[in-house]
């Protein structure tokens, strides 16, 4: 059985679709968005720059998509109450070790609108909803949920953008040590 032209060709478009994506995420999290260029980007997926334009219409249609975050926030509900901060970290490391799309977000979010409203969307989406599974007080599960977003992405910048040595040096352990008590009071702790 041979394949229809038309099933030929959406093969190759979602072929294209993710060399450019691919290569997008590693331009975006090793240039950042400013110096991310069209042309890099179509050049390092081995296409024509117009597919990407016509694909994703402009840079920061692509962007979008290139960056598109799914925390895979765990549930939690199996894990013992004191051990909220210690799931959490572990979650967190396991989700940033090597994930370029959360670096190129991170390192375009501090420096590009673009970056920032995704960064807004994945916090009130994803972390807002995890902090006020814990949080003992309803009203104060923004502010945790912005303290926990505070400490993570800190790690995250001095550690994967920065790549500062004492926070890359730290073995994940170490990491999971200092930050898990950090996230268990600002998650389950009542408030000052």
């Amino acid at each position: 059985m041979t394949d229809s032209p038309d099933s030929s060709r959406a093969r190759r478009s979602d072929a294209t679709r993710t060399a450019i994506l691919d290569a997008a995420r590693e331009r975006f999290a090793s240039d950042g968005y400013d110096r991310a260029t069209i042309r890099a980007i179509a050049r390092d997926a081995g296409i024509d720059p117009s597919m990407v334009m016509r694909y994703y219409g402009n840079k920061e249609g692509l962007f979008a998509a290139a960056v598109a975050v799914d925390l895979r926030l765990p549930d939690l509900a199996g894990v013992a109450g004191a051990e909220v901060g210690r799931a959490a970290a572990d979650h967190f490391l396991d989700v940033w070790e090597g994930n370029e799309v959360l670096t190129a977000l991170l390192r375009v979010g501090v420096a590009h609108q673009a970056g920032t409203e995704r960064l807004h969307g994945v916090f009130r989406e994803q972390l807002l909803p995890f902090a006020r599974r814990f949080c003992p007080d309803p009203e104060q599960a923004p502010a945790r949920a912005a303290l926990v977003a505070s400490q993570l992405l800190g790690l995250a910048l001095t550690r994967y953008v920065l790549r500062l040595p004492p926070a890359a040096g730290l073995s994940r352990e170490e990491i999971v040590a200092w930050l898990s008590p950090t996230l268990q009071r600002y998650l389950t702790e009542p408030g000052p």
